[in-house]
């Protein structure tokens, strides 16, 4: 019988259960108080020891069994059926056998179940006579087997802590040995690691705490270990890998996944996100999991990569010409130095992590010169690093960083789980004082519109958090009131509530204080700053105090006291001053703006995306007819645009800051509304998410289905599902059975961005399901489709979904379409099995996560993509001799079994290959005369395409643009995505 049904007779026969018998019962902790010696696997059978449950006799009944349950069924049998006896004794022998190792659990499962299994059937007795189809099923069995005992090792209790142990262990000894090494061979090698050491505990130090805006109460903390304050936000943006199907691939816009892994996924990555989004912060989060030993969860991606900070903002503050490698750490004021050359050696080794955070915070005119500064950085060092860069959503435009082979992602605003798990953890950090708070201000986040706008991002959650408990509860409406309040709250009252005095011999009042940071915040503005020289700082506020009568203090106090008490400012480095958030920067500069009636300022930067959030805040602190005019010279520099999208961005820009009036006469609100209807529906899919920044307005301007073409309705569709308020789900669902697929595949992606069962009873229950994929990315999604009894047929699993819901899911649907992401605490779906009509499947694997071939159903699959090779290899894929389309997106380990194995499949068109180097190692005797197109990272010299692919006739670049593209025939023709 072929290997890969007898893995199919195996994987059906229900082997989990019968091997789970063979293990004794589980102790807690990690087996450090008895004998030095290693820990017998003796001691971990339920048939070995003084408290055995299992004789000799039951382990072969049991091999008995599993024999049994693999014969059943139509077609051959596995082996002769003369030799079932012989077969029984060999199996149980071989279980048997397990006694008699000397390892204990984490050395076995460091094995792995092949190795196990080989040193079980030599520690047993060999069978004797047995035929090669016995011999074959005997060996298969042992393997599937050691699987599940290695499994079952794994969830007991015992074994992470033991796991931790031997890695303590380990990683002691070869520190130690490595100490050795170096010392008996000092130079550069030796240098280096005492260097790394220092740098990583460095880093660690200052990049360890996070401040939570707003925790400003007595007996709290004002900063938080940043393990237990940071929160993973989601990312989204287009899907980076090759699609099978390109209709499938132009109807799925989005993906989404978590921030933080990002770099796991792609090694370059454009990350955009709103102030206050978090992007600094997750800049934080990726270089303490770098530093960290062990690992945070999921973040082991980065374990032993070195970090570099860049801030922009601190690299350019004085002009200067952006650094080279060696420089990185004197420009970015690190007190370490280097030995010469570290830096260079530790990017040539591709070890690093390079994190470029703000593209926004330097001027327009610079930021072409940072791009230069980048690729030169790539070109030199671009294989092996991974590289993050940061940026506000509109400094940049779209594909900025596109041709240099980066991912752009988008920072999501925060979903309604995640705000109130932010809330919670703010009212833990506050103390028992806030605790009555903590669920009215989640009641209000559900019922309050105009405070669920605002608590989008950590920062404004976390100043909603300080002032609702400061308030006893009450909130002010709008933004401008909620920053008027938090500067109140940070600049006059919190000190004299918490008795602090004068610690710095200043006593001021609100008013003179704000006067004074505005002074700063307007500097910085007006000169595309976001940091300046302390001693211009101080020269600021020395020069306001005549004129503000404050003539009773010395210039260095009321600066001192400004810097320390304020919470407003900070000192980036030892000679310079910022703002702790931009945020509060735009706030005052807008208010200093207005004061000063700089109108011309402001419209003149009205298409710079650094003053958005300026001329926003600037007509909320208007007066009734200065607001009126910011407005209508908004609209007037529309009109003299020539160009589309600055025409677009102006007139929602003046949308957007009419929310934040207090008073507007009706005649410039009637004109900006109709002028925001000029735009609607818009254009593509750019447009539609510019007009979703106008927010909850726009919601009441967007067209009735009715007569819209199928193009509009799905840019309809895509703004409305970027206003994430309530409101947009009555609207959306209004969409649920329109005949055009792209616009039913956005109201399925839109789901995570709305609460849950809303959302699904009002949009996706109402879904004509024909040609859809329904995507399903956590706990809540998975029960919401099965409470509803939906049975979609095109189904995609994410990585939040758990194993029972993926296994309830499985058993509910009979699929033509699937992809599933497992992650490294998840098994694979044996209920996959049940899909016998899948015509493609996707499996989304994490290394190490055992599965085969044998796993997979017996289904006429046409598309087939894997991120990790199977245990059994790929000999097995002759069973799908329909398969059109094979993606085996990890570097095969033996080259040619690759090759071998896509000999058999006939009907093959498409192949994705993700190491170029394995286009070069194909056989000399290797033709695949039926691929007519390739997905590849690049090509490298000499691989012989024409030879391998006769007929090629389409390469699709996954990098841009591609490498190699010089050694392709010259007929074929390249796609880039």
């Amino acid at each position: 019988m072929e290997p890969a049904l007898i893995g199919t007779r195996l994987a059906s026969a229900a082997i989990g259960p019968l091997m789970k018998k063979l293990l004794a019962g589980d102790a807690p902790g990690a087996g450090l108080t008895g004998t030095d010696r290693p820990v017998r696997l003796a001691s971990l059978l339920s048939f070995r020891g003084e408290k055995r449950t299992l004789t000799e006799k039951d382990v072969r009944k049991l091999a008995a069994t599993l024999v049994a349950r693999t014969c059943e069924g139509p077609g051959e049998p596995p082996f002769p059926a003369d030799e079932t006896e012989a077969v029984t004794d060999a199996l149980a022998a071989n279980l048997l056998a397990l006694g008699d190792l000397d390892m204990d659990d984490v050395q076995a499962v460091h094995l792995g179940h092949e190795a196990l299994a080989r040193r079980l059937r030599a520690a047993a007795p060999a069978p004797d006579g047995l035929s090669a189809d016995s011999v074959h099923y005997l060996e298969a069995a042992t393997a599937r087997a050691c699987r599940h005992i290695l499994e079952f090792f794994t969830s007991r209790p015992s074994f992470l802590a033991r796991t931790l142990v031997e890695q303590a262990r380990g990683q002691a000894a070869l520190t130690a040995k490595l100490d050795v090494v170096a010392a008996a061979n000092p130079g550069p090698l030796a240098e280096d690691a005492a260097f790394e050491r220092r740098y990583l505990a460095h880093l660690t130090r200052k990049h360890g705490h996070l401040t939570i805006y707003g925790i400003d109460l007595r007996d709290a903390a004002e900063e938080w270990p940043l393990d237990v304050a940071y929160l993973s936000l989601e990312a989204t943006g287009t899907p980076p890998d090759p699609e099978p199907d390109p209709a499938a691939r132009s109807r799925q816009e989005y993906a989404s996944l978590r921030a933080d892994l990002a770099l796991a996924a792609h090694d370059r990555v454009l990350l955009r996100g709103l102030a206050g989004s978090g992007k600094t912060t997750l800049v934080q989060w990726l270089t303490v999991s770098a530093c960290a030993a062990p690992p945070a969860d999921g973040m082991g991606y980065l374990h032993g990569r070195v970090p570099f900070v860049l801030p922009l903002r601190t690299l350019t503050r004085h002009g200067e010409r952006l650094p080279d490698a060696e420089r990185f750490l004197s420009a970015a004021d690190c007190p370490l130095t280097p030995p010469d050359g570290w830096a260079d050696r530790v990017l040539a080794a591709g070890r690093g992590l390079v994190l470029v955070d703000g593209i926004d915070e330097i001027p327009d005119a610079e930021r072409g010169r940072a791009r230069d500064w980048l690729r030169g950085l790539l070109t030199a060092y671009g294989t092996g690093n991974r590289w993050l860069v940061t940026s506000r959503p509109t400094a940049v435009r779209d594909d900025w960083l596109a041709r240099d082979g980066f991912t752009e992602l988008t920072l999501s605003p925060m979903s309604p789980a995640e705000v109130a798990t932010l809330v919670r953890r703010w009212h833990r950090a506050a103390g028992p004082a806030a605790a009555p708070y903590e669920q009215r201000l989640l009641d209000s986040l559900r019922t309050t519109e105009h405070v669920a706008q605002l608590a989008t991002n950590p920062l404004m959650c976390g100043l909603i958090c300080a002032l609702h408990h400061d308030r006893r509860g009450y909130l002010p409406r709008g933004r401008k009131p909620l920053y008027d309040a938090a500067l109140s709250l940070l600049l006059a009252r919190r000190d004299r509530e918490r008795g602090m005095g004068a610690p710095y011999g200043v006593d001021l009042d609100e008013a003179p204080q704000i006067q004074l940071v505005q002074r700063l915040a307007y500097w910085l503005t007006l000169n595309d700053r976001l940091v300046m020289d302390r001693a211009h700082a101080r020269s600021l506020v020395t020069g306001a105090l005549p004129a503000m009568g404050l003539t009773d203090h010395t210039p260095d106090q009321v600066f001192t006291h400004l810097l320390h008490r304020s919470g407003l400012l900070r000192e980036p480095t030892a000679d310079t001053v910022g703002f702790v958030h931009r945020t509060f920067q735009d706030h005052l500069a807008a208010k200093a703006l207005v004061d000063h009636w700089d109108i011309g300022v402001l419209v003149r930067h009205a298409t710079d995306d650094r003053w958005e959030d300026v001329i926003r805040m600037a007509v909320g602190h208007a007066r009734p007819r200065e607001a009126a005019e910011i407005l209508r010279e908004l609209l007037s520099a529309a009109d003299a645009s020539d160009d589309r999208r600055t025409r677009l961005r102006l007139t929602l820009l003046a949308a957007t800051s009419l929310g934040h009036a207090t008073e507007v006469s009706q005649d410039v609100r009637e004109e900006i509304t109709r002028r925001t209807g000029e735009v609607i529906p818009p254009r593509d899919p750019d447009e539609a998410r510019e007009l979703a920044r106008a927010g909850r307005m726009v919601l009441d301007l967007l067209p009735d289905p009715a007569g819209l073409d199928d193009r509009a309705a799905e840019m309809a569709v895509i703004a409305a599902s970027h206003i994430t308020v309530d409101a947009a789900i009555p609207y959306l669902a209004r969409f649920a059975d329109h005949p055009r697929l792209d616009v039913r595949a956005q109201l399925v992606w839109a789901w995570q961005r709305f609460e849950t069962r809303p959302y699904a009873e009002a949009v996706i229950a109402r879904l004509d399901p024909t040609e859809l994929r329904y995507i399903v990315s956590d706990d809540a999604q998975a029960d919401e489709l099965l409470r509803l009894g939906l049975a979609p047929r095109r189904l995609e699993i994410g990585e939040g979904v758990g194993d029972d819901r993926v296994a309830a899911l499985l058993g509910r649907c009979d699929l033509r379409t699937l992809a599933v992401t497992r992650t490294a605490d998840q098994v694979f779906p044996a209920s996959l099995q049940r899909q016998g009509a899948l015509a493609s499947l996707s499996l989304i694997l994490p290394p190490g996560l055992p599965w085969t071939l044998a796993d997979l159903p017996p289904a006429p699959l046409r598309q087939l993509f894997f991120s990790t090779l199977p245990d059994d290899s790929l000999t097995g894929l002759g069973r799908y001799p329909d398969l059109r389309h094979l993606s085996v997106w990890q570097p095969a380990p033996r080259y040619e079994e690759y090759w071998r194995a896509l000999t058999g499949l006939a009907s093959l068109e498409s192949l994705a290959a993700a190491e170029p180097a394995i286009l070069s190692a194909c056989p000399a005797d290797v033709t695949l005369p039926t691929v007519m197109k390739l997905h590849v990272r690049g090509v490298p010299a000499g691989a012989p395409l024409a030879r391998i692919f006769p007929n090629l006739r389409t390469v699709s670049a996954i990098r841009s643009p591609l490498p190699g593209i010089e050694h392709l025939p010259p007929h074929v023709e390249v796609v880039e995505h």
